[in-house]
């Protein structure tokens, strides 16, 4: 994933570490896709847990805290979730210099 040096910088910041342990703990430390459908994922090394933001940070919105830091755009998943949700964003497609388009 490419993402700019502010973004990153977000992702590294105290204020990104307090909020997203905050709430990892306010929704039990469990991933919540899998406990959806039934299932208690506390995480584990092969499987961690990660907070994820539903809308996408960008150089346009990585300022603006009812983004960044509002728990309504928050999820805490596990790795396989995490991934799978990032895969649905990934293009599965892309125009070539020659002006074709490639998958």
């Amino acid at each position: 994933m490419n993402r700019s040096a502010e973004v990153e910088a977000f992702y590294v910041s105290w204020k990104w570490r307090r909020c997203r342990k905050a709430y990892a703990e306010s929704v039990g430390k469990i991933c919540e896709e899998c406990l959806k459908e039934g299932v208690i994922e506390t995480g584990s090394k092969e499987n961690p847990l990660e907070t994820h933001h539903k809308i996408e940070l960008t150089d346009e919105n990585i300022n603006d805290p009812n983004i960044t830091l509002n728990w309504d755009n928050l999820e805490l998943l596990c790795k396989k979730h995490h991934d799978m949700k990032r895969k649905k964003k990934e293009k599965r497609w892309k125009i070539g210099p020659d002006g074709h388009v490639t998958v």
